[in-house]
């Protein structure tokens, strides 16, 4: 009676174990095909995006095969002009700039830029820092005051009004900016 038990429980072992060597394979397919599935979905919407225009613009102005250079600036907390209540801000912002030589510079260069943005943000009031819109302005704006700072006029500015001696002056100092973009890590507005 004792083989007659073990034989039966014998047949069971087996098929079980190739039940779940057969379950664990199809996973494993299923996960590899997904896989192959979502990485030529990604790769044609990345072509899809360069092709369409829509790919940053601080990937077409950085070097290729190159990791991107961050320049933190200390953050910023300045009192607001809100008229009606007291209020302050504290931003903190990130230049990523073209190449370690650009951080290089940019940072012999921080007080004067910390100083006019300073001095931006605390000519604005909450409600022009609340918006979408109104940090992309301020990042513009952020931009500028570092370029101004570092003695570069960007197109904006030497098209900007005043007369003709002072325009041809300011074009005859544009140079690029090697800020690429402006980011703000931290925005905080009471």
């Amino acid at each position: 009676m004792a083989t007659a038990a073990t034989a039966a429980e014998a047949p069971k072992t087996g098929g079980g174990l190739k039940k779940i060597i057969i379950i664990g394979a199809v996973v494993a397919l299923v996960v590899v095909v997904g896989g192959v599935a979502l990485l030529m979905y990604m790769s044609n919407k990345a072509k899809a995006d360069e092709d369409s225009g829509d790919a940053p613009v601080a990937a077409a102005k950085h070097k290729s095969g190159e990791p991107p250079v961050f320049v933190p600036l200390d953050p910023f907390t300045v009192n607001l002009a809100d008229k009606e209540v007291d209020r302050f801000a504290q931003i903190g912002v990130t230049l990523q700039v073209t190449d370690a030589k650009a951080a290089d510079d940019i940072k012999a260069y921080l007080p004067a830029i910390r100083s006019n943005v300073l001095v931006l943000l605390s000519h604005k009031s909450s409600a022009d820092l609340l918006s979408v819109e109104g940090k992309e302005k301020l990042a513009d704006e952020v931009k500028h005051e570092a370029n101004v700072a570092m003695g570069i006029e960007d197109d904006d500015s030497a098209n900007a009004g005043g007369d003709d001696a002072a325009k041809k002056k300011k074009k005859h100092k544009a140079a690029e900016s090697p800020i690429a973009q402006v980011l703000f890590s931290s925005f905080i507005v009471q």
